[in-house]
């Protein structure tokens, strides 16, 4: 493996943030750190990245132990959820900060950091100050920053939180975009699902200070590793079912005329594209989530059927 966490930990007096953490991520992808807040996943890059000391473990980048390593002598680079961009630097100043701070000449880290502003779409905005930029300009000022190094890890620390909704759907594809161009690895901090779903290779699930599970965006919605996983990855219906419980996604009830179940609406909700239901099957309440071609009015008998279930 290209980044490998061996036992990885950190602790602050009785407080455990990360817990022996073992985690392995192939060269040239993205790995996504997913988790509610506090659960050790930005502490977990920190340390990757070296700005804290593990307090026991150690971290491997292709093959190479870099435990002990500063943050400046790593081959690792980071966007922190600031940016931290220099307000008094211009676009390819604050891109070539980096190659100054390593010597670079004048005219060779003004040329690489041109070329990295190319690289990000950004090459008309060279001579502008940071403030003229808009939120998601700025981000990719910072992604050029982190890769005219050329690192072999690249570190994102919730980089998209402070964009609004629309200029996120953007950045999503764009940060792929310019992953797969460099084909850089990846550890990627966020503590939206969907987020990490659409843009990692794969997922890391933490939850108080442990991994709780390490697979494909696919494998771990559909195969989640336990309860826990399952619904933090999106809400589970339960129904009795003759063999055990039988447990699904909310767009896996599909309503049908001749549906082997049936319930009465208790709640309906537009969301645009899709409805949202909620049903009381035989005192059972159940999510389902449908076109918004598919209309049942609160009060309404809706028959449905399961066309995937989840186990773990």
């Amino acid at each position: 493996m290209f980044l490998e966490l061996r036992g990885l930990t950190k602790r602050y007096g009785d407080t455990c943030a990360v817990d022996r953490l073992d985690l392995d991520v192939e060269e040239g992808t993205i790995c996504c750190l997913l988790g509610p807040s506090g659960c050790g996943k930005t502490t977990t890059l920190r340390m990757v990245g070296g700005y804290l000391e593990p307090t026991a473990g150690s971290v491997a980048l292709d093959g190479r132990d870099i435990t002990g390593l500063s943050p400046e002598d790593r081959p690792v680079s980071t966007v922190f959820q600031s940016y931290a961009l220099f307000p008094h630097l211009t676009v390819v100043e604050n891109v070539a900060y980096g190659l100054a701070c390593r010597k670079v000449p004048a005219p060779e880290r003004r040329r690489q950091a041109l070329e990295m502003l190319a690289a990000v779409h950004l090459e008309g905005h060279a001579d502008s100050s940071i403030q003229e930029l808009s939120g998601g300009q700025q981000q990719r000022v910072a992604l050029a920053r982190s890769l005219v190094l050329r690192p072999q890890l690249l570190l994102l620390d919730e980089p998209l939180s402070n964009l609004d909704a629309a200029l996120r759907l953007q950045m999503r594809d764009e940060i792929r975009r310019i992953q797969r161009s460099f084909g850089i690895t990846t550890l990627f901090v966020t503590h939206d699902q969907e987020e990490a779903m659409a843009i990692g290779d794969t997922v890391a699930l933490m939850d108080g200070g442990r991994l709780r599970q390490h697979a494909t965006p696919e494998e771990a919605y559909l195969r989640p590793a336990d309860a826990w996983c399952a619904s933090f990855l999106g809400h589970v219906n339960e129904l009795d079912g003759a063999a055990g419980p039988v447990r699904f996604r909310e767009q896996d009830a599909v309503p049908a005329a001749d549906g082997r179940r049936s319930g009465t609406v208790t709640e309906a909700t537009f969301l645009g594209a899709q409805r949202l239901y909620r049903i009381d099957v035989g005192g059972q309440e159940v999510l389902m989530r449908c076109r918004d071609t598919d209309v049942f009015p609160v009060g309404t008998e809706v028959r449905f059927n399961i066309v995937r279930t989840i186990t773990w």
